[in-house]
């Protein structure tokens, strides 16, 4: 007698046929380390368990206990959500170039281009700005996509070519070019951690793009961005869209001459968000005072708020060099690479 079993992830008449996806994921990765060793990178590897997840406000984080041997007692400890925090320890360490490869956790995440579990390239320059990042990602994309014998990223549809001369926009100049609207006037001179959202709120009320009377300034921008911008960036060519505004670039250097925005960047191709990267602040009074306010909001809107990682402020402290940093997607980038309708189908398994 058979038992009659639903069809799953693992069936091999739909398994083998994205066969040629997770290969040319293989190759991607291949490439990835061929990129970063011929300039004399340091591959690192660090532990997936932490103290703090990393302290973004929207993203969930995955909490386990580690029982302490003979009796030392359990801790709370969380999966990463990125290596971030780890690396840049071994930046005060005494590492100039190093990179990563990881599994990264992130809870309630499912979707097109989103998964729990993912893979997660994190790079770090010390005695380098954010310029640096934005041209190590255009290169690294372009040899990807020579290893791999593409000539166009496409995803939904949509194509976009590596090869040409990426196109570069400050959030301001997207915010003037797909919506009309000064996003930098909404912004006091001498602002704080979060700007008030009224100016933004009316600003946003002209272009018929909802808000409510409890949205804070971030809401109201995300909305703008999700409904006007995202869905027109990377078409044709990448799109580097830097110079963020400074409540959401929480570990992110200030521009020196403009303190309403951050060194920092991400990278679209095809719509799809492929990094985020930014010179690195290393300030570490002012990095707690961000992460304490980032908790507030996270309580806030959340009921729980995740601990700071006081071994990392400490090696601010001590003396983290000026560095830039960036991660990659590695999974939406192999998507990219190869015209996958979803992030499962370039997965060598799904979390079920």
């Amino acid at each position: 007698m058979q038992v009659k079993t639903e069809k799953s992830w693992w069936n091999p008449e739909e398994y083998l046929r994205n066969m040629p996806l997770r290969e040319a994921r293989l190759q991607t990765i291949r490439q990835i380390r061929h990129f970063f060793e011929k300039q004399d990178f340091l591959e690192v590897d660090t532990p997936a368990l932490q103290v703090s997840p990393g302290l973004e406000v929207h993203l969930k984080a995955f909490k386990t206990e580690l029982d302490e041997p003979f009796e030392q007692g359990k801790k709370i400890r969380y999966l990463h959500t990125s290596p971030e925090f780890t690396m840049k320890k071994l930046l005060t360490a005494g590492l100039k170039k190093i990179f990563q490869i990881a599994h990264v956790y992130r809870n309630e995440e499912r979707g097109k281009t989103h998964h729990p579990e993912f893979t997660m390239l994190e790079w770090y320059r010390a005695g380098s700005t954010y310029e640096a990042m934005m041209q190590d990602t255009e290169n690294l994309v372009k040899e990807c996509a020579k290893a791999l014998n593409v000539s166009t990223l496409s995803f939904n549809g949509r194509t976009s070519n590596p090869f040409s001369v990426w196109k570069r926009l400050t959030v301001q100049e997207a915010f003037l070019q797909y919506t009309g609207i000064d996003i930098l006037a909404t912004i006091p001179e001498k602002a704080s951690i979060e700007p008030n959202p009224e100016l933004l709120r009316k600003e946003a009320q002209k272009k018929d793009i909802r808000t409510s009377e409890t949205d804070r300034w971030e809401d109201i921008f995300f909305r703008i961005m999700l409904e006007k911008i995202e869905p027109r960036l990377g078409d044709e060519v990448p799109v580097i869209l830097y110079e963020y505004p400074t409540c959401l670039g929480a570990l992110a250097r200030k521009k020196p001459t403009d303190e309403r925005v951050v060194e920092r960047f991400e990278a679209y191709v095809c719509g799809v968000e492929l990094c985020n990267a930014f010179s690195e602040l290393t300030d570490p009074i002012e990095q707690e005072i961000r992460f304490n306010y980032d908790m507030s909001i996270k309580e806030k809107l959340y009921g729980e708020r995740y601990p700071i990682d006081r071994e990392f402020l400490s090696a601010l402290n001590y003396g983290m060099p000026e560095s830039a940093g960036n991660a990659i997607g590695v999974d939406r980038l192999v998507m990219l690479l190869t015209g996958a309708n979803k992030i499962e189908d370039v997965l060598w398994a799904p979390v079920v």
